[in-house]
């Protein structure tokens, strides 16, 4: 498995609607590009960061290179929309040797 880890600053008062974004986008990214999920926490307001996971470092990059190319138009607008910054900011990326989370 490989991890990925992304921090976002987001515009006041857009926080609903990128968390939104984010979760119609991490659930097309699951279904049409094999990612495995990703966790959303947020840091303070406006401050997120998420961890994410796909089966290889080889899946990640290339639908990396083709910017997530994913088919839900909506999730985009509304994920980009309320970015402060116009990129994404990608923290950490290395594969995964031990995995002791829980599901709750």
């Amino acid at each position: 498995m490989f991890a990925v880890v992304y921090r976002w600053k987001i515009k006041p008062g857009l926080e609903a609607k990128f968390e939104e974004g984010w979760r119609k986008g991490t659930r097309a990214i699951r279904r049409d590009l094999g990612g495995l999920g990703s966790r959303l926490h947020k840091i303070a307001p406006g401050e997120y960061f998420a961890y994410a996971q796909w089966p290889d470092r080889a899946r990640f990059e290339e639908n990396r290179a083709q910017r997530m190319p994913y088919d839900d138009p909506e999730a985009r607008r509304l994920y980009t929309d309320a970015l402060q910054d116009s990129e994404v900011e990608t923290l950490v990326v290395g594969e995964v040797l031990d995995d002791l989370l829980i599901q709750p």
